[in-house]
């Protein structure tokens, strides 16, 4: 009696996974639309930010402008080229660009501290997005 093996069963495809990977999209499109409104008003006008004490960065409002600004574009075209089903490197630099988006809204948290905390909230979500679905693209290909 031979016994025949069952070929390895396929990981479940989970579709919190891959919904949340057209949704890390969206949110980084909208991410980087309210960074660059974020980044315009900071470079704009100094004052319209509060300062809550003395901080440890000694960067002006209106560097982290720029900062804002300059990222705020690069999420929006990751963002775009992950709702068109980009390659890997979409999702790399989608996991690269929020994990970046997270120190630089740790470092944002005295000038806005409850919208600093729902970014990097999203950020996380992002992440966990990206790099969860990423094999389930490779199976479907």
């Amino acid at each position: 009696m031979s016994q025949q093996t069952q070929p390895a069963a396929k990981p479940a495809h989970s579709a919190w996974a891959s919904g949340g990977t057209t949704f890390a999209g969206v949110l980084l499109i909208v991410s980087g639309v309210v960074m660059i409104f974020e980044g315009i008003s900071a470079i704009a006008q100094d004052d319209i930010w509060v300062r809550l004490g003395d901080y440890v960065f000694k960067f002006n409002l209106t560097a982290w402008g720029w900062i804002h600004l300059v990222l705020g574009v690069l999420v929006i075209v990751v963002g775009a080229a992950l709702l068109q089903n980009a390659p890997d490197w979409a999702r790399v630099a989608g996991v690269a660009l929020a994990a970046f988006n997270i120190v630089v809204n740790f470092a944002w948290l005295p000038y806005t501290p409850v919208w600093a905390i729902i970014v990097i909230a999203l950020d996380v979500f992002i992440i966990w997005a990206l790099c969860r679905s990423w094999g389930d693209t490779r199976e479907r290909a």
